[in-house]
């Protein structure tokens, strides 16, 4: 049976359409994943020096690049919202960690004393010792400090949100915060904004 020529030119049609779909698809796609601003969600669980400085450093620098950076401070890393930021460092949940001095010579320096968890858990005082130890041996390299570098993250657009369930479960109060957190909210409410984003990571 032969094509009816209105038949013939929807085949053309089609097959022109399929062309040029095949040759400008990728290029727009491209031209689309180009265009998205990545976006990135930090899950924050810790609230000593040492662990303070992963989420800040990470969020101040997405944000740099260009990046739409969310962060959800829950249980203890609620603490780096406070008003008064006073993180200590706990050698003793850090056995792995080097205790180095941050002063004499540089033999001295490059020395890593093995310190003993019977020592770190029992000598009063150790707690403060090593993180007016860690403080200073980030000051000596020009590290910025954990304030500043919240700060940063606030300059650069960095959205901070609270755990409400950890705000009321640990018996604090909004005032207890800096007033730049952006929301208190629960898991239920953030999930769907980590499930959006580019990458997620759990601190």
């Amino acid at each position: 049976m032969a094509t009816s020529p209105e038949n013939m030119r929807r085949e053309q049609l089609d097959s022109w359409f399929d062309q040029r779909l095949g040759e400008r698809l990728p290029e727009k796609l491209k031209e689309i994943e180009a265009a998205k601003t990545p976006s990135m969600t930090i899950i924050v669980t810790k609230g000593t020096l040492d662990w303070a400085y992963p989420p800040f450093i990470l969020a101040s620098t997405a944000s740099a690049l260009g990046w739409e950076v969310s962060t959800f401070f829950t249980f203890y890393g609620l603490l780096l919202l406070k008003k008064d930021l006073g993180t200590t460092l706990s050698p003793l949940g850090n056995p792995a960690m080097p205790m180095k001095m941050p002063f004499g010579p540089r033999w001295f320096q490059n020395i890593e004393w093995p310190i003993p968890n019977l020592i770190m858990a029992n000598v009063p005082g150790f707690e403060k010792f090593a993180t007016a130890l860690m403080k200073k041996t980030f000051k000596n390299k020009g590290v910025a400090t954990v304030e500043e570098l919240r700060r940063l993250c606030l300059e650069a657009g960095v959205k901070m949100i609270a755990c409400q369930m950890t705000v009321d479960v640990f018996g604090y109060s909004r005032d207890d915060f800096i007033p730049e957190v952006a929301d208190y909210a629960g898991a239920a409410s953030f999930l769907p904004v980590a499930q959006k984003s580019d990458v997620t990571l759990f601190i």
